[in-house]
């Protein structure tokens, strides 16, 4: 089992922003940053932002 695996265990299948933030080690302005130029696998539900928890963790593999 690789180390990031660990990391995402437990995790909901969404993330809020900020949370995806704090697990890559950058800033929210940064993540939303990541977010408009589409390289961080996002859903939108009721006008608000998600981040694919699976996506993110391919991201980081």
């Amino acid at each position: 089992m690789k180390l990031e695996d660990n990391v995402f265990n437990g995790l909901p299948l969404l993330l809020g922003v900020p949370q995806a933030a704090q697990l890559l080690g950058i800033s929210r302005a940064a993540a939303y940053r990541l977010v408009a130029s589409d390289e961080l696998p996002v859903r939108r539900l009721g006008g608000r932002i998600y981040v694919v928890t699976s996506g993110l963790r391919d991201l980081v593999a």
